[in-house]
């Protein structure tokens, strides 16, 4: 079994008036990050969106001298972006869809998702999302460091900066060893 996980795919993330919007980048690839995440949902692998909440005005949070307030709990900003909220809405409540607030870049700092993928004996993940270079970087060095095998959907992720996007992809495949796949084909 594999799990895929789909991170920070939010209105704030994504949509063109977004608290901290990579915009277009982020935009052009909703067909792609839809499409796998659909598939992975039907054909049973453990499929996660994880997505970053934060607390209004929580001046202890490190992100908050980096960027605006952005993924506010209760907020539409903080809801799955374009068609992503309908595949998931109508997933929701499937056992092998799981949906999990994180508050640092890591999908896997201070929550249960190691334990999750441990516990259904997960030992490659796939991940979709955005920032490359930033909550997806952060996530893959952690997958590594725990010894997952890693698969990055090249045409399913976007940065703010092309430069970071390029730098991450680059650090995946021969930093971390992830395997990179673009249209399903590896690169």
């Amino acid at each position: 079994m594999k799990a895929l996980i789909n991170i920070d795919y939010t209105n704030d993330f994504v949509a063109e008036n977004g608290a901290l919007t990579c915009g277009e980048p982020g935009q052009k690839i909703e067909e792609r990050l839809t499409a796998i995440t659909s598939a992975c949902i039907e054909a049973g692998d453990y499929v996660v969106f994880a997505i970053d909440k934060h607390e209004a005005a929580d001046a202890c949070h490190p992100e908050t001298k980096l960027y605006p307030p952005h993924n506010i709990a209760g907020t539409d900003g903080r809801n799955l972006y374009g068609k992503l909220a309908a595949v998931y809405d109508a997933a929701k409540q499937k056992a092998n869809v799981y949906y999990m607030d994180k508050t640092r870049y890591s999908a896997f700092a201070g929550t249960d998702l190691l334990q999750r993928l441990n516990e259904r004996g997960i030992k490659e993940i796939h991940v979709v999302g955005v920032a490359t270079d930033i909550c997806v970087l952060h996530t893959l060095v952690d997958a590594y460091n725990y010894g997952f095998q890693m698969v990055v959907h090249a045409d399913a992720v976007a940065s703010f900066h092309q430069q970071g996007h390029a730098y991450a992809l680059h650090h995946f495949k021969n930093v971390l060893g992830a395997e990179i796949i673009e249209g399903g084909v590896s690169k």
